[in-house]
């Protein structure tokens, strides 16, 4: 008698990304992922939450994701949004590549860069602008509207600048992302 084969926890898609069937993606179509990203179980990620669509315009996009991406377990992203002329919208989210969200992680920032590793508990307030090479340290609180320099390591509740990262910032948070993965 053959063993019984289950179904694996993740769907693969055709440029590679990995998707936890424990996890919840809500408005697929409005969310791009780049390719070679996980998202592991228990992740939500809000793609329905996206500006009305303006007449004669197409559909538009409320997440963008870089190619090589890690959202860890319990991580909830969705785009920000605010009050203006009295109609709440929401506006998009980019995240470049090689970008590693930690467990427990909420994030609504309006752009995270390339090379950016969030650690556990973190919380990206609405509209932060987080650019390239930057770590975030676990259970950092990045208030609304803040714009993270390159090469910053972030730490504390708020999150300020402690240290500046070496120049080769890129290649140590890709290892670190390489090595999660597996």
């Amino acid at each position: 008698m053959a063993p019984k084969q289950s179904r694996g926890e993740y769907i693969e898609t055709d440029t590679g990304n990995k998707v936890s069937r424990k996890s919840v993606i809500m408005g697929s179509q409005n969310i791009i992922l780049g390719g070679k990203t996980i998202i592991q179980a228990d992740c939500t990620i809000r793609g329905d939450l996206r500006r009305p669509a303006q007449p004669g315009s197409q559909g538009q996009v409320a997440l963008a994701v870089g190619r090589f991406c890690i959202f860890a377990r319990s991580t909830v992203l969705r785009p920000p949004g605010k009050m203006h002329r009295g109609v709440y919208s929401h506006y998009p989210m980019k995240l470049g590549d090689h970008v590693f969200i930690g467990d427990g992680a909420v994030v609504e920032a309006a752009i995270i860069g390339s090379y950016v590793h969030i650690g556990k508990d973190c919380v990206i307030g609405k509209f932060a602008i987080i650019k390239d090479c930057v770590k975030i340290e676990d259970g950092t609180v990045i208030a609304p509207n803040s714009v993270i320099p390159p090469f910053s390591l972030v730490a504390g509740r708020p999150g300020v600048v402690v240290e500046e990262l070496p120049e080769t910032a890129p290649e140590m948070l890709d290892l670190k992302a390489v090595y999660k993965q597996i």
